[in-house]
């Protein structure tokens, strides 16, 4: 059990967690929806656990963007702005014994748009910046996908065929965006609703996931869905996705909506990044509220006489096992995100509430007048 800064929280690892990041070359990144926290994992120079962590309000949705010239930057969405970090280490660098060091560079000013799944459009794709790597984010209040936009609080770039006006009222709950090749090509909504916060009345087998560019409905009868990825691990490109209302985790196929299960998740699932051969699934625990009471999620826990557990589960994507996982006890009860950060041993990130973020200074290339 690891002692962490933020108080009563412990985390605890799996035997081989911290061997399976390093023989992978990656970090991780999660965030905590009620407790507001951006965590970063890697491992210390004696190979133990490195827990890092920043506290920046109502923290969700997450994209990692490493771009051909060597850029590196993390996506933040929280309470009223998303985030753009920076890593400004040069390969090889380190700093206080990390290799990576996101600083928040860029700030877009959204307003309260319950912003959930972000991702990276292509520099070809249709965002407002042609040529540049432009964000793309789930606008789950008002029911569309949007890009972020220096004059107003977003630009709308698409919306489900049943939403008939962009309105803040939340109202089939659309949640999860998969991309392929920098273009949004699924999403998951929990209700094909068209009624102010009407998908609450459906949330046992309403969920839908719909193809972007046709705007048909893809799968029907599953409860809550999120985080759609589309991946190849090896054996042809699949569509994963958390069912997280009755704790599936497994891949829709798009010819005929059938979900196919892999492994079950003992928690509320949500966040997936995938990596090879394994996915790392969020999970929480479900909220004393109507919005988790009544779920399939309940019952099957009781099954498999568990009950939920909030952290992070290392699935093999071949066999359906978990060789992995970490479980987070005390304040934390809640993820939304994860990410994977490829290359990478020992991350953190500078926040806005320490002095730190004032004596950090770096010098860019200089330009001729």
């Amino acid at each position: 059990m690891t002692k962490h800064p933020t108080p009563a929280l412990q985390i605890q690892a799996s035997r081989h967690f911290t061997a399976w990041l390093a023989e992978a070359g990656i970090g991780l990144a999660f965030t905590t929806y009620q407790s507001g926290k951006l965590f970063l994992l890697g491992l210390q120079p004696d190979g133990r656990l490195a827990v890092f962590e920043r506290t920046f309000n109502r923290a969700m949705g997450l994209a990692v963007h490493e771009s051909a010239r060597g850029g590196r930057q993390l996506y933040l969405s929280t309470l009223f702005q998303l985030w753009r970090f920076d890593d400004i280490l040069n390969p090889g660098q380190t700093h206080q014994g990390h290799d990576r060091l996101y600083v928040p560079r860029l700030a877009w000013t959204t307003g309260d748009l319950d912003i959930h799944d972000v991702a990276m459009l292509a520099p070809d794709g249709p965002g407002p910046t042609p040529g540049e790597p432009t964000p793309v984010f789930v606008n789950t209040l008002f029911s569309c996908l949007a890009t972020p936009d220096t004059a107003s609080s977003f630009r709308p770039l698409w919306q489900p065929p049943f939403i008939s006006r962009l309105a803040a009222e939340d109202r089939c709950h659309l949640n999860g965006l998969a991309m392929a090749s920098g273009r949004p090509a699924f999403v998951t909504a929990v209700a094909r609703s068209d009624t102010a916060d009407g998908w609450r009345d459906h949330r046992a087998k309403g969920g839908i996931v719909i193809d972007v560019a046709t705007g048909e409905t893809v799968a029907t009868n599953l409860a809550m869905p999120h985080s759609p990825r589309l991946h190849d691990a090896g054996d042809g490109e699949k569509l994963y996705l958390l069912d997280s209302g009755t704790g599936r985790f497994g891949t829709i196929d798009q010819a005929s909506g059938r979900f196919t299960e892999i492994a079950f998740c003992p928690g509320y699932a949500r966040g997936l990044a995938l990596h090879g051969s394994f996915a790392v699934i969020g999970l929480s625990r479900p909220r004393d509220n109507k919005t988790f009471e009544g779920l399939p999620l309940d019952e099957a826990l009781a099954a498999k006489g568990t009950t939920p557990r909030c952290g992070l589960l290392v699935v093999d994507l071949t066999t359906g096992e978990i060789p992995h996982w970490l479980r987070l006890e005390g304040v934390v009860e809640e993820l939304y995100d994860t990410a994977i950060l490829p290359n990478t041993r020992r991350p953190m990130a500078l926040g806005l509430k320490t002095d730190e973020i004032r004596r950090t200074i770096s010098i860019g290339e200089p330009l001729r007048l």
